[in-house]
């Protein structure tokens, strides 16, 4: 003990006159010199004096470290030290035990922290925290809360569906948000890179999501050229869908207006606004179906094109820019819906649609599909497992309270789905009365359909149809801009974050390459049977595959990684432990909330069909294929992971589990004894 005590007094005092001198010394060698002598080279420490005095040094070292003096600590670690030893002198510390203001004498023992930081290039984050809530609140909110939340509603029983659609919810889609949040913000990576800081064999999941983010940019946002061709066509006195005297109308086209009581409607009549859309913008009368799609429609791949535009330069500086964009994006949505709920409240007969949307049918919630179609509609409106919260999280402060934001989002988006149903069933409602119909009986299509016939139907035959016709579609194409940012973003973060010393400095040309990758694989969207390529992207490509990916994600955190270091995490960043109804979900409610829906998806497989064309036998398999071919970079990459290990087969597992420590946090060394 005596030697030891002589060691660290040897240690932690420096002669006076050589401080003085090397104070000297360093005054004349300028600041620059200075700096220079407080770096660790190959992992030695070494600490200029007069600590004391600066109180926290930062060492410009290879691997980043923060010392900081006058810590109490009851757990001691001895540093490695290179050759030369390190030396401190100087200051005050508390002793371990001793009381605050306690002075050390200048050969006893001091306490040193030491916060070993990365040296990484700085990650990017949000200007300002709204712009990360406004992200992702424009991500989840999306076309589907304006027209598949009100079809599924009124179609499952009205307001007795915000029963099971609630259970759903809390028990099973906040829960997996909330995972989300908080794995992205911890280990501030993307959805590839991540996976070695939880269970490196799982990586997989991450390329799988990348590919599904792409199935999903082919379709999506060929929805939104649809809608910009509405818009483009706004622009008239007259708008093209209200009469039947245009080039593309047929003989079975009937003008169905409320002042028209002579006109006599059959099942084989159609409405203006349907031979617009099927024949004036998508043309699937010039395609026999999926075996002969045709040629492309050079006006939609025009629209097309200016969407992946405004889309580029929206994200190609990253959440710098992006954050800036969704202000108008995010917001510009609600203003118009308030706007069309208001007028659609003062029209006739919007009561009906109300009464139709909410009037409760008990009986339905002894049904399963009901049960299925609340999962479902709740897991695909939150979003999770599409890699876009964990990319938004990661660029969060680490102690930012993700739980808030959660909760916050989460709500939002549900009541946005909720308000969504007014704003349609006041206009279905018009449309009835105006038919002298029931609300059942307009509401019959859903999809797109319901937005691009029936609602532009109703919209054209109000005052001032122009001009709400104007900005309903574009909100819809603000709605679906937010989600293309949010998905892209996915499979950017996800990339520069597993190659950054590729792509980290070419990202602009990266998200060019990504951006043209995506237009020429919408091109088969584009074609005069388009409708039915999107219509199988949406029912195969996405669906099933992206709920494996999920379900398969949860139990790699909850089961392998572990629920308890996951909340020892979460405690690091927040402040605080989950309670156990979180723990519970993530660890058994969530993975069967998800293998309740995949079991029902292959139990009762959907039955594809689009306006009078059903999708033959061979789509099914082709549907299949193409979901399987993202899933399968799971299992492959699990079979090449234990390839590429050394080892035993027993080592490869172990290490194949075993996650490698965050590098962006910081970890702590508390040192008492310096040997």
């Amino acid at each position: 003990m005596e030697k030891q005590d002589m060691m660290l007094t040897n240690m932690l005092n420096m002669d006076k006159g050589e401080k003085e001198g090397e104070r000297e010394k360093g005054r004349e060698e300028g600041p620059g010199d200075e700096e220079e002598g407080t770096q660790q080279e190959n992992g030695r420490l070494t600490l200029a004096d007069g600590l004391s005095e600066k109180g926290t040094k930062r060492l410009s070292s290879g691997s980043g470290q923060q010392v900081s003096n006058g810590f109490n600590t009851s757990t001691p670690q001895s540093p490695k030290e290179g050759p030369g030893g390190a030396a401190c002198s100087g200051g005050t510390a508390s002793a371990p035990g001793s009381g605050p203001g306690a002075t050390v004498p200048p050969g006893g023992l001091r306490t040193l922290v030491v916060q070993q930081t990365s040296l990484d290039r700085p990650r990017e984050t949000w200007s300002k925290k709204m712009d990360f809530l406004l992200s992702v609140i424009g991500y989840a909110v999306d076309l589907g809360n304006v027209w598949r939340f009100p079809y599924i509603c009124y179609q499952n029983g009205g307001g007795a569906f915000l029963l099971p659609y609630l259970l759903m919810a809390i028990f099973g889609g906040v829960p997996l948000f909330y995972m989300e949040l908080a794995l992205g913000q911890f280990h501030r990576s993307g959805c590839i890179s991540i996976w070695k800081h939880i269970c490196p064999i799982f990586k997989g999941i991450g390329f799988a999501i990348c590919i599904i983010a792409l199935y999903v940019a082919f379709y999506y946002n060929t929805i939104m050229a649809w809608a910009l061709y509405y818009l483009l066509s706004s622009f008239r006195p007259t708008l093209p869908w209200t009469t039947c005297s245009n080039s593309w109308n047929t003989a079975n086209c009937n003008l169905y207006m409320s002042t028209d009581h002579n006109v006599s409607w059959s099942n084989s009549s159609t409405s203006p606004a349907e031979e617009f859309y099927t024949r004036q913008v998508l043309q699937v009368h010039r395609s026999e179906g999926l075996h002969q799609l045709g040629s492309v429609s050079w006006q939609l791949a025009l629209c097309l094109l200016f969407i992946f535009t405004i889309v580029y330069f929206s994200i190609w500086k990253g959440v710098k820019t992006s954050g800036k964009v969704v202000w108008v994006t995010a917001t510009f949505p609600y203003l118009v819906l308030l706007v069309l709920l208001v007028r659609g409240a003062t029209l006739p007969g919007a009561w009906r649609g109300v009464v139709f949307y909410l009037k409760p049918d008990w009986q339905k919630l002894l049904s399963t599909t009901v049960w299925i179609d609340a999962a479902a509609q709740i897991f695909f409106s939150l979003g999770p497992g599409f890699g876009v919260l964990l990319a938004f999280a990661s660029y969060n402060p680490f102690h930012n309270n993700c739980y808030k934001d959660a909760l916050i989002t989460s709500s939002v988006n549900c009541l946005t789905s909720f308000l969504s149903g007014f704003v349609i069933f006041t206009m279905l409602g018009y449309m009835a009365e105006m038919r002298q119909q029931d609300v059942g009986s307009v509401a019959k299509d859903a999809g797109p359909s319901l937005l691009f016939i029936i609602y532009a139907e109703a919209l054209a035959n109000m005052p001032a149809a122009t001009f709400f016709s104007i900005i309903f579609f574009l909100m819809i194409i603000m709605l679906g801009l937010d989600s293309t940012f949010a998905g892209l973003e996915g499979v950017i973060t996800a990339m520069i974050d597993e190659f950054p010393q590729l792509l980290s400095k070419r990202r602009e040309w990266f998200v060019l390459g990504l951006v043209c990758v995506c237009f020429l694989g919408a091109l088969s969207t584009l074609t005069y049977g388009g409708a039915f390529v999107v219509k199988l992207f949406e029912e195969y490509a996405t669906g099933p595959a992206i709920i494996t990916v999920v379900l398969l994600e949860v139990i790699a955190v909850s089961w392998f990684y572990g629920t308890n270091r996951f909340c020892n995490d979460i405690h690091l960043m927040l402040g605080f432990y989950p309670g156990c109804f979180w723990r519970i979900c993530w660890v058994a409610i969530c993975p069967c909330f998800l293998l309740f829906i995949i079991i029902s998806f292959l139990a009762f497989p959907p039955e594809v069909r689009l306006f009078d064309y059903h999708f033959p036998p061979w789509t099914t398999a082709l549907g299949y294929c193409i979901g399987v071919s993202s899933f399968i970079c799971v299992p492959a990459y699990m079979v090449f992971y234990l390839l590429k290990a050394k080892g035993t087969f027993k080592e490869r597992l172990l290490k194949s589990i075993t996650p490698v420590p965050s590098g962006d946090q910081y970890r702590e060394y508390i040192v008492t004894n310096a040997v």
